[in-house]
């Protein structure tokens, strides 16, 4: 998988594990034998690791230089990691695992390519573990990947690994789960990390590192369906641009190309793309993740929040929207409830209906006599919005597909939620 347009392919993925699985250690030997830290920072983790009396490198002092902060009482959401390979650059969103945390998974995993699921060996599938995967699930992370780590201590027992991947194979056919690998490795040691493991010769699949180099994401994206919501208008005013009006943003879905017959929703006027302008030039074609700016034949009203789209195509404007709802906040999210809701580039007001169920996500269960979602809860939830969006099922499109709800007096996120249809 070569970069595209001069631009190097990107992974993000989303770890999950309990809380000793060794996450921090996986995440720590990733970037070190990536050679992906400075010298100094290794020498401070080296220093550190001697002076606490460790035999070996505590690699996991690379990625917990935040824990101090967390013992002052301040909250990490989501922990950002950034490192590269020739192949790839790659974005770690490092997630808490607790289920007081079920929040910050969601906001981690929303835009992840792939799911990296840990789990210690000797004590196998958890409900915590589960309940990882069903989240990863429902947020429809294309890939998802099991690491059994800490095969080391279970003297890199075969059995022991075709057990949990048996379980965990049998579990995810209840899920919606695509495609799934299922490596042995031990991140303290490195085996099967980046560097193939002469521990395990009866596995033969790949190492983690290979596995996140070639996994193949780019037909993850819907390039079917044209979705451009437009975030700006330009309008430069200058004497050398006096007549430019472009519409910039960040392509959502589809193929957009020169000449394309389009429609700018919600008014419902049609025109063909005269350009495409990427930041210093010009391109015949774009597609996602791509940010452009599309400027149009004709000089019709476009504003923020509009969207353009194919003529044959286009999204259905909904104020009925029937949507899976994380809830983010201690107030609880009741009927009659009114949230400002923001969805893609449009933002408006919206009113709960009803809350059809509320999910448990360790069972799957729904609990259709919940009157309320609670903090870390997700429902089913029926809103009727003042201003129509112009949305897809999220299963379809995982950004037309989502929105997240404020709290009008604070500004304040308080829920996030996934689009099963609207009307």
């Amino acid at each position: 998988m070569g970069a595209t347009d001069g631009q190097m392919d990107l992974l993000r993925f989303a770890t999950a594990g309990s809380v000793d699985d060794g996450k921090s250690t996986l995440i720590g030997r990733l970037l070190y034998d990536s050679k992906s830290i400075f010298a100094d920072q290794l020498e401070a983790v080296e220093k550190t690791s001697t002076d606490k009396g460790h035999e070996y490198v505590d690699l996991s002092l690379l990625t917990d230089g935040l824990r101090s902060e967390r013992e002052q009482g301040i909250t990490i959401d989501v922990a950002y990691r950034y490192f590269a390979t020739p192949t790839r650059k790659f974005i770690i969103a490092d997630t808490p695992g607790h289920v007081q945390y079920t929040r910050n998974m969601v906001t981690g995993a929303s835009t992840a390519d792939l799911g990296l699921v840990l789990v210690d060996a000797r004590q196998g599938l958890t409900e915590q573990s589960r309940r990882h995967a069903v989240l990863l699930s429902l947020l429809r992370v294309p890939h998802l990947v099991l690491c059994i780590n800490k095969m080391d201590l279970v003297d890199w027992s075969e059995e022991t690994y075709e057990k949990i991947h048996a379980e965990f194979t049998q579990f995810a056919t209840k899920l919606n789960i695509p495609d799934l690998e299922v490596i042995p490795i031990s991140a303290l040691k490195g085996d099967n990390v980046v560097d193939r493991s002469e521990n395990t010769p009866w596995y033969h699949g790949p190492t983690l590192m290979h596995h996140l180099e070639h996994v193949h994401v780019a037909s993850d994206r819907d390039l079917v369906d044209t979705r451009f919501p437009v975030q700006y208008v330009v309008r430069p005013k200058s004497d050398e641009h006096h007549d430019y009006r472009g519409y910039a943003g960040q392509i959502a879905g589809g193929v957009l190309k020169k000449g394309d017959e389009v429609i700018v929703l919600p008014s419902g006027m049609t025109s063909k793309i005269e350009a495409i302008d990427l930041f210093d030039r010009e391109v015949d074609e774009a597609f996602p993740p791509m940010s452009v700016t599309v400027r149009l034949e004709d000089d019709v009203d476009v504003s923020r929040g509009d969207m353009i789209a194919r003529v044959k195509n286009a999204p259905k404007p909904s104020q009925d929207i029937d949507a899976m709802v994380c809830w983010m906040t201690n107030e609880p999210l009741r009927p009659r409830q009114k949230l400002a809701i923001k969805h893609t580039t449009r933002t408006g007001r919206t009113m709960v209906k009803d809350i059809q169920y509320r999910l448990d996500v360790n069972s799957l269960h729904r609990d259709q006599e919940a009157g309320e979602l609670g903090l870390n809860e997700i429902g089913r939830v029926q809103l009727r919005t003042t201003v129509p969006l112009l949305c897809d099922p999220y299963s379809k499109n995982r950004t037309t597909g989502s929105f997240i709800l404020i709290d009008e007096a604070t500004g304040v996120t308080v829920g996030a939620g996934m689009i099963n249809s609207g009307s």
